[in-house]
């Protein structure tokens, strides 16, 4: 028995009814640094100090009990180490009735090592994801900072209404004074979703409100962002849509440009909606994207919604796979323009939530205009 014990890869000791060690095998040896003769006739738990002892002596209670026993713990070594090890026993009977245990030392180190390892490289991973999420979290605070704000100008009442579908998106909307006489509303949606789109959304803002600021035609706006986007960023990746609109003061003139955008709205509360479909090209992706006449003046009157969107709002799918669209949205739209202003904007969005098929997709932004 003893030349069929030495042939194993494994530690291997026999300790007889008293817990005296009666044989230990080469590798045992080798794994803890121990003689033979240091070895043979001790007790099998004189290496280990008490409170490990104490362990060992439970777990061999249960194999009494059980007449084996598998359980991971470590092998004492002569130089004061400690091995981790899978331990494995089992008791037998030899001819004349003495009971013996068989037990067996299988070495864990280098899984020990690399399950070390995976944890230091998990805590690690765990650390960047923490540091991803406070800058995600900063961007988010960031790009709210910049979503259009409802306002009540001049002749106008605006309601408005950002939310990314990820942390950071692409959308945004603007809602800016130009000087004393005109109201600039805008909404932009770039291409994708996340940390890209969010950046590209963010240096297109950025670009925005200078033209904005310069009084710029919004054809010309248009033209500016669209070679800004090819000669800074020039990528086919990213490609913008955008729907603008300037209000005079008294809310009675109008002028619209789109660009690959879905239409704005014009609502008289009681009629169907008039859309305001885009002239131009989606913008970021050829140099001649915008139209020679980008831009549409339109006569308002007292009462009159504007509803400007992005696709978050019309590409939302019910649970047979039929789109919503913009017939859905215009029918939408006609229903909630015979409510209270104040109460408009959230019954779009409800009206859209309760069409859609589960959460939402893609990032959503929302301008709506009353005329006073």
């Amino acid at each position: 028995m003893e030349g069929i014990l030495e042939t194993l890869n494994e530690g291997v000791i026999v300790v007889d009814d008293c817990q005296h060690i009666v044989f230990a095998n080469v590798v045992f040896l080798e794994m803890t640094g121990y003689e033979s003769e240091e070895l043979l006739g001790q007790g099998s738990t004189t290496l280990y100090d008490p409170k490990e002892a104490d362990f060992v002596e439970a777990q061999r209670e249960k194999g009494r009990q059980r007449g084996h026993n598998r359980f991971e713990f470590v092998i004492p070594q002569k130089k004061g180490g400690r091995m981790p090890v899978i331990i494995s026993a089992r008791t037998l009977e030899d001819p004349d009735g003495r009971q013996f245990a068989v037990i067996t030392f299988t070495d864990i180190s280098e899984q020990k090592r690399a399950e070390a390892q995976l944890r230091e490289v998990n805590g690690k991973l765990e650390e960047r994801q923490r540091e991803i999420e406070e800058d995600l979290a900063l961007a988010a605070r960031v790009q709210q900072s910049l979503a259009p704000k409802s306002l009540v100008w001049g002749g106008v009442r605006v309601e408005a209404y950002f939310h990314p579908v990820r942390t950071i998106g692409g959308d945004f909307g603007l809602v800016s004074p130009l000087d004393h006489n005109h109201l600039n509303l805008l909404v932009c949606d770039v291409s994708g979703h996340g940390i890209g789109s969010a950046l590209v959304a963010n240096r297109i803002y950025s670009e925005t409100m200078t033209q904005l600021r310069s009084a710029a035609p919004l054809g010309d706006m248009f033209r500016q962002l669209n070679r800004f986007v090819m000669q800074n960023i020039g990528s086919s990746v990213f490609f913008f849509t955008v729907a603008a609109a300037r209000i005079d003061r008294d809310g009675r003139r109008m002028v619209f440009a789109g660009a690959g955008h879905p239409p704005a709205m014009i609502v008289t509360p009681g009629d169907e909606p008039r859309l305001l479909e885009s002239r131009s090209m989606v913008l970021g992706a050829l140099p001649e994207a915008v139209d020679m006449e980008a831009s549409l003046d339109v006569d308002l009157e007292r009462g009159d919604r504007v509803v400007l969107y992005t696709d978050g709002i019309t590409d939302v799918f019910d649970s047979r796979g039929e789109m919503l669209g913009v017939p859905g949205v215009q029918k939408i739209v006609r229903e909630t323009a015979l409510l209270p202003f104040s109460d408009m904007k959230q019954n779009i969005l409800d009206s859209v939530a309760a069409w859609r098929e589960g959460p939402p997709v893609d990032d959503v932004s929302l301008v709506i205009v009353e005329v006073l």
